[in-house]
């Protein structure tokens, strides 16, 4: 039997070869998330051993918050064995861009490395305090060039020049990258930064072993820092960043599990239809003495090579595709500074990927191969394959009721639960058995499917066009198989367009309703001086000026930031969101709070509350709990009673409406020129906020549409191999056919509108699961959602699938018309 089996596969190579493409990209897919992923930890690595080999000791703050203090630093630098002992200094300093305004939405950092802790691109190290490095990335951005004068703010806003006399890659560390960095002198640094004391302190030994130098310095340096050597240093940075890589490896992994599954309900389509068509091959074998466990086993190990085989070839595609994503980022994100190893397969992906595709494969094959354990001997006999009528079934209705019914509490459960994480778990549990309900209820559903979808060929294309819709009724089974792989990428993919759409919809109209400003006005350090609210009112071009100003105080014995708005603004403009009570009667003696601060502290519409300052609190009537989406401050205080508590300090955010019918651009350059003289405080306009968001939103999608695509490309490959299957099981019908006068084009058509059918019919399943599901989410997500459903998107999902499963027909169509028909006929 293992000498038949080899033989069959030898004689039939290229039989397989679309159910060996669809293992290849599966496994690609898995291989490729942990070669990239291994790439990245592996650099990351690389360049934290490199750091470490310059490094012998380094003794580390705790926390941010307590920082090594000055001293300690002579105190090290003094001890035996110790050749020299270097600070690090990290903080914030605002770097001013060539528009005058802080560079970047986050606050540069501001820092001091030792020379030999600092990879320059350029030019040298910063020898004075007139002397700075900008990251390299920040530099290109700014257009900032060697021996230019740059400016930057310190932690009191106060402006400094320094000459640019380098560029510095901020290599392995993500939060430099983030922010953007400017590098010192350490006595420079830590007065831009206002830093009290080091983040870290580099020791290099004079000959002792790095473990008693540590041993000597963790003696003077107390219980408020950690020493470790250069290569515990290393350890620890690299399994921090370890963590950080995790998150991208299990969410493209994700992906690959979707890639797995579309293609194993296409391998087990595939062997069951070669199953069907061997059925006189299998029954000969057993009329000359092979057992049903023999024809078993002839099956899985048939399954067990190919998917051997292609889980090789899927690992090369692997490496192929981890390669090209380090390539792709390297060449096309150069702000994107993500150090990369040698692109290799590690023994660990090489067993994922070689078990994973092998025992897919197998077990996808059971079934059919169990399935041809009975086939009688007596079926050698028959001159033509027998159509299996399909009937539903007892079971099947059974277990697909209580899917059903399951799918459906659950669901129920989700949406009407409070939103949250658990709530839109609940909701995907549902959606998983609702597929698994509609995967029972394929073959039930495919025939009348099949009937709508065929309805308009069957009138355009005339015979062909019928042909083609019976052809996709007559075995449900497998015309169910098929179609379900595409179900579950349109499913996906629809979901998400749900979703997005929807979210796009919700954040404009809470925009509306909570930001119905034109303007914001805000400091990137600090707050905004109270001048330039002064120097905004009186210009016609403007309607309101909205000033939001915050303070420490207290609520009931608790420390909270309490703020006020501008009073005459807070109906007309701001329209805040009550959860309970009403903001229409806030006046003095009444106070606004936020729902998480009342919920916490137990307080509801209508009780007494102590407003103030720890020496000076008054209580106040609470009038309304505010929506924690709200932009007014926690607790919310009349402008008298906090100019009163507090007196008159600078704001944090002024909201600015232009006046109806505006010229948009001159109200624009008022609030621009307000603002100019401040570098740190920076305008956006509520249409920036919306782009910003659409282009987070847009690029989200576009990364996940890309990744679900090869779930698409799988599914097609099944579709195309279902048809060449059944071309070659058709091959006498097809040839009665053109005996009785089907032409050749209309042969092509035939099948054609056939995989037609077949890929409407997925999408149509898809389609509705997506937009129940991506609905059923959106409630989870927020209590006021502005469902959208993108009807655009939707019709193009279906329209592609169509369209895809016209192209995955080509091939197959082809090689039916130009069969033979006096052959086809001879043929047995």
């Amino acid at each position: 039997m293992f000498r038949t089996t080899i033989a069959g596969l030898l004689a039939h190579r290229l039989r397989l070869l679309l159910t060996s493409l669809a293992i290849i990209l599966g496994v690609g897919f898995i291989a490729g998330t942990f070669v990239l992923t291994d790439t990245i930890d592996a650099g990351f690595s690389q360049s934290f051993t490199a750091a470490a080999d310059k490094i012998d000791v380094a003794v580390r703050a705790k926390d941010e918050e307590n920082p090594l203090p000055p001293s300690l630093l002579a105190k090290v630098g003094a001890i035996a064995g110790v050749k020299d002992a270097q600070p690090i200094v990290s903080g914030e300093a605002a770097l001013i861009g060539k528009d005058g305004k802080t560079v970047g939405e986050l606050v540069t950092a501001g820092v001091s490395f030792p020379s030999y802790r600092m990879d320059l691109t350029s030019g040298k190290v910063p020898a004075s305090d007139a002397e700075a490095v900008v990251d390299t990335s920040t530099a290109r951005t700014q257009g900032f060039r060697i021996g230019d004068t740059i400016a930057v703010l310190d932690d009191k806003n106060a402006r400094h020049e320094f000459r640019l006399v380098g560029t510095f890659d901020v290599g392995v560390d993500q939060s430099l990258a983030a922010h953007g960095a400017v590098a010192y002198t350490p006595a420079t640094a830590m007065r831009m930064t206002g830093a009290k004391g080091y983040a870290e302190i580099d020791v290099t030994t004079a000959g002792p072993s790095r473990e008693s130098l540590r041993t000597a310095i963790a003696a003077v340096a107390g219980s408020g820092a950690t020493v470790q050597t250069g290569d515990e240093l290393a350890s620890d940075l690299a399994a921090s960043n370890g963590a950080s890589t995790e998150y991208l490896k299990v969410g493209l992994l994700m992906f690959g599990i979707v890639a797995l599954l579309v293609a194993g309900l296409v391998i087990y389509n595939t062997f069951g239809i070669l199953v069907a068509q061997r059925m006189r091959e299998l029954a000969l074998l057993r009329c000359i003495g092979a057992t049903r466990r023999q024809v078993f086993g002839s099956i899985v190990l048939e399954s067990a090579i190919v998917g051997l085989v292609s889980s090789v070839l899927g690992l090369g595609a692997g490496l192929g595709m981890g390669g090209l994503a380090v390539f792709l980022l390297d060449t096309f994100s150069p702000d994107v500074e993500v150090p990369t190893g040698t692109v290799t397969l590690s023994p660990q992906t090489i067993v994922i990927g070689l078990a994973t595709g092998l025992i897919m494969t197998v077990v996808a094959a059971l079934l059919p191969a169990r399935q041809a354990t009975k086939v009688a001997p007596v079926a050698a006999l028959r001159t033509q394959t027998e159509e299996h009528t399909f009937r539903t079934g007892v079971v099947r209705i059974v277990f697909a009721a209580l899917f059903g019914l399951a799918a459906a509490a659950l669901t129920y459960m989700g949406v009407t639960a409070k939103p949250s994480e658990t709530a839109l778990m609940t909701v995907m549990a549902g959606g998983v058995l609702a597929f698994f309900t509609v995967l029972i209820l394929g073959p039930v559903l495919v025939t009348p499917l099949s009937g709508l979808a065929g309805w308009l060929p069957g009138r355009l294309f005339g015979v062909p066009g019928r042909l083609a819709t019976e052809n996709s009724r007559r075995n449900p089974k497998r015309s169910a198989t098929t179609t379900i792989a595409l179900t579950i990428g349109v499913t996906l993919m629809t979901f998400m367009a749900v979703l997005t759409a929807t979210m796009r919809a919700t954040a404009d109209q809470e925009l509306d309703s909570q930001f119905p400003a034109d303007y914001r006005v805000a400091a990137q350090t600090g707050d905004v001086p109270h001048a330039v609210a002064e120097a905004l009112r009186g210009h016609p071009e403007l309607a309101t000026v909205a000033e939001f100003r915050e303070a420490e105080g207290r609520l009931d014995d608790e420390d909270y930031p309490i703020g006020t708005v501008t009073s005459s603004v807070l109906e007309t403009a701001l329209r805040p969101k009550a959860t309970s009570g009403s903001t229409d009667g806030f006046k003095p003696g009444t106070v606004m709070i936020a729902d998480y601060v009342a919920e916490h502290l137990k307080i509801k519409v209508g009780d007494e509350v102590s407003v103030g300052t720890e020496k000076n609190a008054t209580p106040l009537r609470v009038i309304a709990i505010l929506d924690s989406e709200s932009l007014l401050p926690s607790i919310t205080v009349p402008e008298q009673f906090f100019d009163e508590r507090f007196g008159k300090v600078d704001d944090s955010q002024i909201l600015i409406t232009a006046a109806d019918g505006a010229d948009q651009d001159k109200a624009r350059a008022i609030v621009d020129d307000a603002t100019q003289p401040y570098p740190a405080v920076k305008v956006a306009s509520s249409t920036e906020i919306r782009s910003q968001f659409d282009d987070a939103i847009g690029g989200i999608l576009s990364v996940i549409t890309g990744l679900l695509g090869l779930a698409i490309v799988i599914s097609l490959l099944g579709i195309a191999n279902t048809l060449s299957l059944s071309v070659h099981e058709r091959t006498r019908e097809s040839a009665l056919l053109r005996a009785l006068g089907l032409k050749r084009g209309q042969l092509r058509g035939m099948l054609t509108i056939e995989a037609l059918i077949l890929g409407l019919v997925g999408a149509l399943v898809g389609t509705v699961l997506g937009i129940v599901y991506g609905w059923a989410a959106t409630t989870t997500i927020s209590e006021s959602v502005s469902f959208r459903l993108p009807v655009g998107q939707v019709l193009l999902f279906i329209a592609a699938s169509g369209l895809a499963g016209v192209l995955a027909a080509v091939l197959p169509a082809r090689r039916a018309a130009r069969t033979s028909i006096v052959g086809s006929l001879a043929s047995d």
